[in-house]
């Protein structure tokens, strides 16, 4: 659905769904918006919470049984082990959805690092789904008007008909543009601290193939797990870059995303996403 600005400032109940990389500056954007009036529905947070909360206590209880001790007191129930996630610490999802590479260097083999990538697909797609729920949840259990809802970089690589074909019609969808400037601050901190990421298999698949073949190397077991997110990461961002140009083109709307860092308040939000709505980019 596209929009004007009037329809979107006379929508009683505005929804609005964030689309970027990650480090973009989709939380901090959803950050200035009104507590009181927004509930944020960050995309990771549900992730983590309601679909990976298990798989990733199983990880831990798994390592935690290799301890004689620790084994023991598990077995007894003399000690229990739980996630403690929230909106800024992430570090156990990371963890769980691990590095490709030599174990030896703390890397996951081929088939354990694609069966966590499958998991977190499908949690993926399964938190996108809840959407619409928490929706309502928010507005008529907790009494919020509006609704922010805080994806994950890697959402763009969903089908329209897992995920964008219903996050249009409920919410005005913004794209968050990295320009060239920020993606090499991106760039420039996934090379000084390289951590876990989602990739699509066919992505995945092509550039193991590539790296090995270029590094001289038979197995994925013999890959050292940060270089390759290194090596791996700008090409990633090129990938990703016309998956969010053509969900926008879509259905949605792009903003620079330089241009929210000097937003203050709602007021400033909603004067730029009208501007927006009102002024798309040619093919918007």
């Amino acid at each position: 659905m596209k929009w004007t600005a009037k329809q979107f400032l006379d929508w009683p109940n505005k929804v609005v769904t964030l689309l970027g990389m990650s480090g973009v500056g989709k939380t901090a954007f959803s950050l200035k918006l009104p507590r009181d009036t927004w509930f944020h529905y960050s995309g990771d947070y549900r992730i983590a919470t309601r679909y990976l909360d298990e798989p990733i206590l199983d990880e831990v209880k798994r390592l935690a049984m290799q301890n004689p001790d620790l084994r023991h007191l598990l077995m007894t129930d003399a000690i229990y082990i739980r996630n403690n996630f929230t909106f800024e610490q992430q570090f156990s999802m990371s963890n769980f959805l691990g590095k490709i590479g030599n174990p030896e260097r703390g890397g996951l083999s081929i088939d354990e690092f694609k069966r966590r990538q499958a998991i977190f697909r499908d949690a993926e797609i399964q938190t996108m789904f809840d959407v619409e729920v928490f929706m309502e949840k928010s507005r008529f259990i907790y009494g919020y008007p509006h609704f922010i809802n805080d994806a994950g970089g890697s959402i763009c690589g969903l089908t329209d008909s897992e995920c964008w074909d219903r996050l249009s019609r409920v919410s005005v969808v913004l794209y968050l543009h990295a320009d060239d400037s920020l993606e090499h601050v991106l760039i420039d901190r996934a090379t000084r601290k390289p951590k876990p990421l989602f990739y699509e298999s066919d992505f995945l698949d092509a550039h193991l193939a590539q790296y090995l073949e270029e590094h001289s190397m038979k197995s994925s077991d013999e890959i050292d797990p940060d270089e390759f997110v290194r090596w791996v990461f700008p090409l990633l961002i090129d990938y990703r870059r016309p998956q969010y140009e053509r969900i926008a083109g879509k259905f949605g709307y792009t903003i620079e995303a330089e241009k929210i860092w000097g937003l203050r308040d709602e007021k400033d939000i909603l004067e730029l996403l009208c501007d927006t709505l009102d002024n798309p980019l040619a093919g918007e």
